[in-house]
């Protein structure tokens, strides 16, 4: 994958046993100023690269030049421009370490030119005071250059690989967290799994049941500690929802988040504080299955819907309620039962007032006191009992 430089390696060279003496016996104090000139060029490494790692970074510079005058000066110089394995194995790991320390490839590269410029300028100084020829000394300024390059280049795989390994762990991590939090788990557990995904927890989350379809174009409106996750996800016959978990949406920040979900037949549960999510997401899914959408496209907010919830969690409960407490007008004509209801219902909900219930029905009052006798009639002091008016109050608001 990452083949010398055939030009270079065509070219026999092989660097004096004397002179690969004196660079090896350089080497410390050459790792030792190149470490010192990355930290104090490139701005990425300050802090990073002190005590320990500082040492580390010594370390695998002087292994890295040692393998290079390892292979200048021995019968296989010829391909002296691509390193050993273990200096591959070594620039390779460098990479991975850091896309997991979250530093980008510009900082290491940088790194690289100014190692490759210290090694030039320590070893050519002893090269020079060898004797190299002119022709000697520009292969081996070029074979230098090319094995760091190698060394640069495989360090970008590592990184890149490193970033992929590292998107895909925190991935499935954040993947766990979310199932954690739709099934329930216990706070310590669910404070365990979001350090391990490192995502920190917000004040509340709120649930929301989305087409799928529509969440990933929704996703980068959000604050980005959302959380998506397909597990509990509901198949409604407009087709496969996501679930989003959102971040700190209570209080004035829902009405923006209702308002940049419009149009998208999304259904948002209700704050909860993050570790007790799943409370939101039941009311949530409750909501989508009851399908309280007018139409596919309708985004329902379940704070604006909670008596709906209430009275449809249990349709055929409700259907036996309304049986039971309006019995005593099943022996009535259609039309007069009709105008029996209508003014029960109304009676409920202005409290008795005459005046108010004429008003609303567009009647005269008398018309109400008659009703109201026959009613009296029916029910008997049952009209009087404040659990009959709860049971007729909840029978009839669903009408």
């Amino acid at each position: 994958m990452f083949a010398g430089n055939s030009s270079l390696e065509s070219e026999q060279f092989r660097l004096p046993e004397g002179l690969a003496e004196a660079m090896r016996s350089v080497l410390p104090s050459v790792a030792e100023r190149t470490v010192a000139a990355i930290v104090a060029e490139v701005p990425a490494y300050t802090e990073v690269f002190t005590g320990g790692t500082g040492r580390k970074l010594e370390t695998a510079v002087r292994l890295a030049l040692g393998g290079f005058l390892e292979l200048t000066s021995g019968a296989g110089g010829a391909a002296a421009s691509t390193p050993m394995v273990p200096s591959l194995d070594g620039a390779y790991e460098l990479g991975v370490g850091e896309a997991r320390s979250g530093r980008s490839m510009d900082a290491l590269q940088a790194a690289y030119r100014v190692g490759a410029r210290i090694a030039w300028r320590e070893l050519s100084t002893i090269a020079t005071s060898g004797d190299l020829s002119p022709g000697g000394m520009a292969r081996f300024a070029g074979l230098l250059f090319a094995y760091i390059d190698q060394l640069s280049a495989i360090s970008v795989a590592g990184h890149a690989d490193g970033l992929a390994t590292t998107g895909r762990a925190r991935q499935q991590y954040l993947d766990r967290l979310a199932y954690g939090l739709l099934t329930g788990s216990g706070p310590d557990e669910l404070a365990v799994a979001a350090d391990r995904a490192g995502w920190e927890p917000p004040r509340s989350l709120t649930a929301v049941i989305i087409p799928e379809a529509r969440a990933r174009g929704v996703l980068p409106r959000l604050d980005p500690r959302t959380l998506q996750t397909f597990e509990g996800a509901l198949d409604l016959p407009d087709g496969r929802t996501a679930v989003l978990l959102v971040p700190d949406a209570e209080g004035p920040f829902r009405g923006p988040l209702v308002a940049g979900l419009a149009g998208l037949g999304a259904v948002l549960g209700p704050a909860r504080p993050w570790t007790g999510v799943r409370a939101s997401y039941l009311r949530a899914q409750r909501a989508a299955r009851l399908d309280l959408r007018p139409t596919p496209e309708t985004t329902v907010d379940t704070e604006q819907c909670l008596a709906d919830l209430v009275l449809r969690s249990d349709a055929d409960a409700l259907d036996d309620l309304r049986a039971q407490v309006l019995a005593p007008l099943d022996g009535l004509r259609a039309p007069q039962r009709a105008k029996l209801e209508e003014t029960l219902r109304s009676w409920l909900l202005h409290h008795g007032r005459r005046e108010e219930i004429a008003a609303e029905l567009f009647v005269h009052p008398q018309t109400v006191r008659y009703r109201m006798g026959q009613l009296r009639e029916l029910y008997g002091s049952r009209l009087d009992d404040p659990r009959t008016v709860l049971e007729l109050t909840i029978a009839l608001g669903s009408g």
